[in-house]
C-alpha cells in the first residue's frame, strides 16, 4: 500500500491498535501517581522493553506485575508472607468496566474506616502490638512506629495480684465507720477494701430519712455476702479496691447490670453519635445500663445487638453462679493479659498484632475474627524458630526496655531527665546536660523543655508511675514559654488513656500534676526488693553502729 493510501485508510479507520496494552494514566484525583507518570518510564532509546521502574516511599500505587508470576509459598502464620495478588484488569476501548463483588463488609454496612487502611497489600497503621509468651509469663509491647510507648507483665501466679476486672462473691469481715470503708473478704490472701461511695443498696431495705446522711454501717453489715468487682489491682501492702458497680466490657459497648447509667463515648464526632444513639435505644436491654465505647465507631446494628446479647448472657451466667455460692470466691476472671489488650486496644491504628505463641495466637485470632473480623488479617504469628530471632529482638523491644529501667533518659538534642520514685509521689529533674545551644539560654531552655514535655510523657506511659508526679522543669523568664511548654505537656499526655490531671507550671518552673494508679509499675513488675539493702539503695557499717 502506497504511503497516501495509508493515510487515508487511518483517517477513517484509526490509528493501528497498539500490540500490548498500555497502562491506564493516572486519573485526576491521584495527584502522587501523576507526578510519578510525568518523571517518565526511564526506557533507553532502541530497547525493546521499557526498564521496570522501582517504587518509592510514599508511592501508593500497586507494584507493576512481575514478568513471571512467582510460586505461592505456604507459609502461613509467618510474619511477612504473603500471597501473590493478581494485577487488576484493565478496561480495554469499547469495553464495559469489571463490577467488583460486594463484599461482606459492603453488605453489612461497616465503614472503610473500621478495616484500616493498606498499602501494597500490607497492613498500615501507627502502632504495633509485640506478645512474648514465656513458661511463666507473657509480655505484651506497644510500639509507636518503632518506638516502646507501653509494656504489661503477666504472671502464672498473679490470681492473687494482677485481679483488675474480676467479679468475685464476697463477705464483709468489718466495717470501718471512722474510715467510711468496709474490709471484704474475697479469697484472697489480703481483705479487699470497699469504699463507701462504692456501694450500693436497696433503699427499701434501709430506714433511714435521706440518702445523702446514710452511714457505710447502714448500708453494709459484717458477715453478709455482696457480688463486687475489682478495680485497681492490690499494691504493696495494699489491698485491692473494690466496687459494687459492676461492669461488663464488651468490644462495642459496656453493660453496667442492674444500673440506668448510659452514655456515649466523646471521642466520637456529633453525626456517630446520634447514629449510635438510635441503634442502643432499641438494643439496650431492661433493667441494664450501657456505655458505648470508641471502638464502636462505625459499627453495624448486627454487631451492636451480638455484643450486648452476649453481654448479657454472661451476666446471667454470672448471677446465676452468685445465688448458688455460699462463701466467697470468684465468679467472673477477665481473659488473658494479651486477649484483654487486644479486646481494649485493638484498633484500625494498630498495623498488626505479633504473637510467638501458636496456642494464644490461635485464641487471639478466634477472638478477633468473631468482634472484628475485618482487621483478622492483621493478627500474625511469629516463628521464633524460624525467623532465628526472639521478636522482641526483632522488634527492638529488648534494648527499649533496658533503657526504660534507667533512671536517665537522654533527650535528642544532649539534654537529660532524671526519673526519682518514693512512697509519697514521683520526681522527674530536667537538664540541659550537653544542649548548649545556638542563640540565647532563654531559647535553649525553651527548646529543652519542649522536648523534656514530650519525653516525660512517653516515659510515664511506659513506666506506668502513678499517683502524684512533680516536673521540675528548666527556668524560663518568658511566660509564654512556659504556657507553650505546659500544652505540649497535655498534648503528649493526650494519647495517654490513663487519667491525668496537670496544673500548670508555677513561678519556681514545677509542674505538678496526677495519673491515676492502675499496676505497681514497670520497675517493680520486672525487679524484686534487694535482700542485702532491703530496697534502700545503701549498705549500712554494722561496725560503726
Amino acid at each position: 500500500m502506497s504511503e497516501s493510501s495509508g493515510e487515508l485508510a487511518a483517517q477513517f479507520l484509526g490509528p493501528p491498535a497498539p500490540t500490548h496494552p498500555e497502562p491506564a494514566g493516572p486519573g485526576p484525583d491521584d495527584p502522587v501517581a501523576a507526578s510519578k507518570a510525568e518523571e517518565g518510564t526511564g526506557s533507553s532509546a532502541g530497547s525493546r522493553r521499557p526498564r521496570q521502574r522501582r517504587p518509592r516511599i510514599g508511592d501508593t500505587r500497586p507494584a507493576p506485575p512481575p514478568a513471571v508470576p512467582p510460586t505461592p509459598v505456604p507459609a502461613v502464620g509467618r510474619v511477612g508472607a504473603t500471597l501473590p495478588v493478581a494485577p487488576p484488569a484493565v478496561a480495554g476501548a469499547g469495553e464495559a468496566p469489571v463490577v467488583q463483588p460486594e463484599t461482606p463488609a459492603a453488605k453489612t454496612g461497616r465503614s472503610r474506616r473500621r478495616s484500616g487502611r493498606e498499602r501494597r497489600g500490607r497492613p498500615v497503621g501507627r502502632y504495633l502490638m509485640c506478645v512474648h509468651v514465656r513458661p511463666h509469663v507473657t509480655q505484651v509491647a506497644v510500639l509507636e512506629g518503632r518506638i516502646l510507648v507501653e509494656h504489661y507483665v503477666s504472671r502464672a501466679s498473679d490470681d492473687a495480684t494482677q485481679i483488675d476486672g474480676n467479679i468475685y462473691r464476697g463477705r464483709v469481715q468489718n466495717v470501718l465507720p471512722g474510715m467510711e470503708a468496709a474490709f471484704v473478704d474475697i479469697g484472697t490472701p489480703k481483705n479487699a477494701v470497699l469504699y463507701r461511695g462504692d456501694v450500693r443498696y436497696d433503699p427499701d431495705d434501709i430506714e433511714t430519712a435521706s440518702s445523702a446522711t446514710l452511714r457505710i454501717e447502714q448500708m453494709l453489715k459484717p458477715g453478709q455476702l455482696i457480688v463486687c468487682q475489682v478495680t485497681k489491682n492490690p499494691i504493696g501492702a495494699k489491698g485491692a479496691r473494690l466496687t459494687q458497680e459492676v461492669s461488663l466490657p464488651g468490644r462495642f459497648v459496656v453493660m453496667v447490670p442492674n444500673s440506668s447509667a448510659f452514655g456515649i463515648s466523646k471521642r466520637l464526632d456529633d453525626t456517630e453519635r446520634r447514629r449510635l444513639r438510635r441503634i442502643v435505644d432499641d438494643t439496650r436491654p431492661n433493667g441494664h445500663g450501657l456505655i458505648v465505647r470508641t471502638a464502636a465507631e462505625g459499627a453495624s446494628r448486627e454487631e451492636l445487638v451480638g455484643d450486648v446479647e452476649r453481654l448479657t448472657a454472661q451476666w446471667e451466667a454470672i448471677e446465676a453462679e452468685a445465688n448458688r455460692a455460699t462463701a466467697p470466691g470468684l465468679l467472673y476472671r477477665e481473659p488473658d493479659l494479651a486477649v484483654r489488650i487486644v479486646r481494649e486496644e485493638f484498633n484500625r491504628d494498630y498495623r498488626g498484632v505479633v504473637i510467638d505463641d501458636l496456642d494464644l495466637f490461635n485464641q487471639v485470632s478466634g477472638y478477633v475474627e468473631q468482634v472484628n473480623p475485618e482487621l483478622s488479617d492483621r493478627v500474625e504469628y511469629y516463628d521464633p524458630m524460624a525467623e532465628n530471632l526472639p521478636v522482641f529482638e526483632r522488634f527492638h523491644v529488648h534494648e527499649q526496655l533496658h533503657k526504660a529501667l534507667d533512671r536517665k533518659v537522654w533527650l535528642p538534642s544532649g539534654g537529660s531527665i532524671i526519673i526519682e520514685r518514693t512512697e509519697a509521689l514521683t520526681v522527674i529533674d530536667v537538664n540541659t546536660g550537653k544542649n548548649v545551644g545556638t542563640s540565647n539560654l532563654e531559647e535553649t531552655v525553651y527548646r529543652n523543655n519542649l522536648e523534656a514535655a514530650e519525653e516525660v510523657a512517653r516515659q510515664l506511659r511506659l513506666r506506668d508511675i502513678g499517683g502524684i508526679i512533680v516536673v521540675d522543669f528548666i527556668d524560663m523568664e518568658v511566660r509564654q514559654n512556659r504556657e507553650k511548654v505546659a500544652a505540649a505537656l497535655r498534648a503528649a499526655l493526650a494519647r495517654d488513656k490513663t487519667r491525668t490531671q496537670v496544673f500548670d507550671i508555677s513561678e519556681l518552673g514545677l509542674v505538678e500534676m496526677t495519673r491515676k494508679r492502675v499496676s505497681e509499675g514497670l520497675v517493680e513488675s520486672l525487679s524484686g526488693v534487694c535482700a542485702v539493702c532491703g530496697g534502700r539503695g545503701i549498705v549500712l557499717d554494722e561496725s560503726l553502729l
